[in-house]
């Protein structure tokens, strides 16, 4: 089985001066949960190489068993320090799709259209497709083939407003996930802050925040395993 998980390349956080990427707990707990498992991982993004690390994701209290199992894994950071360039690969070789989040997604795999066509061709294919976090807000301008929004009618979730109130971001994003969810005509759901919530609905699986991501890639294992 065979798996492809698509990080941001973007690595500035607005105009604020200060550095974003992607969350270190939203890649090292599928990564792991995925690998345990016998999957086969490739790592992607639209620049290739080594993806920008949000900073904030790596301090002290943001740490978890998995993030801590990949500080001490050589051969992982080396792995995620030569991602493969999106624009290289296609929906055919994998089984599934997988999106961690971070800010960085939202200023360059949402307006990627290598990503939103990725996105549409796998679905398309019958294939899931997985995102969690800030990742659900690249979803913003994928289609159905209908050529309505792709999130229109389904079940979704994603980083919620107050969650990016409580990390001081509101004004700073380019827009906010829960809110372009709703406007594209998604079923939104939510758990409280910071806690654990995942939804799916047919292909497409979606989870809330950073700790929603062991979550969200045991519902991707599920599906394929169906």
């Amino acid at each position: 089985m065979k798996i492809l998980m698509v990080l941001t390349s973007h690595d500035e956080l607005g105009n604020t001066g200060k550095k974003t990427g992607f969350w270190l707990e939203e890649f090292a707990a599928p990564y792991y949960a995925f690998t345990d498992a016998g999957v086969e991982v490739t790592l992607a993004s639209p620049k290739g190489g080594q993806p920008p690390l949000d900073p904030k994701s790596d301090e002290p209290g943001s740490q978890t068993e998995q993030t801590r199992r990949f500080h001490g894994d050589q051969e992982t950071q080396a792995v995620l320090a030569a991602t493969v360039r999106l624009d290289s690969v296609s929906q055919d070789a994998f089984d599934a799709v997988f999106y961690p989040g971070g800010h960085g997604p939202l200023w360059d795999l949402a307006n990627d259209k290598n990503s939103i066509a990725l996105i549409e061709q796998t679905l398309q294919a019958g294939k899931p497709v997985a995102l969690v976090c800030h990742a659900p807000g690249v979803l913003r301008d994928v289609k159905s083939a209908d050529g309505e929004p792709l999130v229109k009618g389904k079940k979704v979730t994603g980083f919620t407003n107050t969650e990016e109130e409580g990390v001081g971001l509101t004004n700073v994003v380019p827009f906010l996930v829960e809110d372009v969810l709703k406007q594209n005509g998604g079923i939104y759901s939510r758990g409280d802050d910071w806690q654990s919530y995942a939804v799916q609905d047919g292909l497409l699986i979606t989870g809330q925040n950073p700790g929603s991501s062991v979550e969200t890639a045991k519902l991707l294992m599920t599906q394929l395993s169906n």
